[in-house]
């Protein structure tokens, strides 16, 4: 299957060739020869809220209004009673509005805003535990010949960081189909982005799964939660309050996944092992990540 084949599977593919997202630098190499390579860009993107400032922060630029409405969404200043009126996009100063029909005020939320262990922009609040109250995720069904497949595809699809490396990849997948792959400097913005999508789209989330590339830390595990999504699959590791939220919500948590291996720590029942692991094939070597890594 050609690489184009690969990325026609999806509705939203990564686009590794566009002119805005990488920067040709030049440098040296560890003999002193000269090299030029591709890396990716950083621009800051302004999020408000009605006529509130909420945060800048820092991404490659694409799929902002889907970053601003998935950060929102994500951390409860959207819910689902909020009717959206608009969301307007200024390139010019690289501002995101999201107008709801009625103003809410977050002053109290802002004051509680701390920093986050993830890359780039991890932005939670003090109670970002809010909403997971009672939340309890439908027992889904995961097909062990389903994360094989989405691997070696998502593995071999064209990204920035095959193109370019220094960034985090979340792809939304419906069974062995990746339906919607974003990328980021963050990893929390990658998920954002795909809640943004599903929000827009009006996309349900209880019969989706959701993979990554980043760790799998408290905050991923919330956010997948608050999306409504039963599984998140990740090639990277685990902390324990991650695995200890996902088994209160009955979130299914795979994570280590690489060729043939994978290690699950929450949802273990809702496994479906109907493929042989030896029949699997072997993880090229070219499309490796370092969090892959057991």
């Amino acid at each position: 299957m050609t690489t184009n084949d690969i990325s026609s599977q999806y509705l939203i593919a990564p686009d590794p060739l566009a002119t805005r997202l990488t920067r040709a630098v030049d440098g040296h190499d560890e003999t002193g020869a000269p090299v030029t390579i591709s890396v990716v860009e950083e621009r800051p993107l302004t999020i408000f809220l009605n006529k509130r400032e909420i945060v800048t922060a820092m991404t490659i630029g694409d799929y902002p209004k889907y970053l601003a409405l998935g950060f929102l969404r994500n951390q409860g200043m959207l819910s689902d009673d909020d009717r959206i009126i608009g969301v307007d996009y200024d390139d010019d100063i690289d501002t995101v509005v999201v107008r709801t029909a009625v103003e809410t005020d977050y002053e109290d939320k802002l004051a509680r805003k701390t920093r986050t262990s993830g890359c780039a922009v991890g932005t939670v609040f003090g109670d970002m535990m809010e909403g997971l109250e009672g939340l309890t995720l439908p027992p889904a069904p995961l097909k062990t010949s389903w994360l094989y497949a989405l691997a070696q595809t998502i593995n071999r699809t064209p990204s920035l960081y095959l193109e370019a490396g220094a960034i985090h990849g979340t792809v939304l997948c419906q069974e062995d189909r990746p339906l919607v792959y974003m990328e980021d400097v963050g990893r929390h913005n990658a998920v954002d982005k795909v809640a943004g999508w599903m929000l827009s789209e009006a996309v349900a989330g209880a019969d989706k799964i959701l993979y990554t590339t980043g760790r799998l830390t408290s905050e991923m595990v919330i956010k997948t939660a608050q999306m409504g999504i039963p599984v998140l699959v990740s090639r990277s590791g685990f902390t324990a309050w991650g695995v200890e939220i996902a088994r209160e919500v009955g979130l299914t948590l795979i994570g280590r996944m690489r060729g043939q291996r994978f290690t699950c720590l929450s949802g273990e029942d809702r496994l479906i092992r109907d493929i042989d692991p030896a029949h699997v094939v072997h993880e090229d070597r070219k499309h490796r990540r370092k969090g892959a890594k057991a």
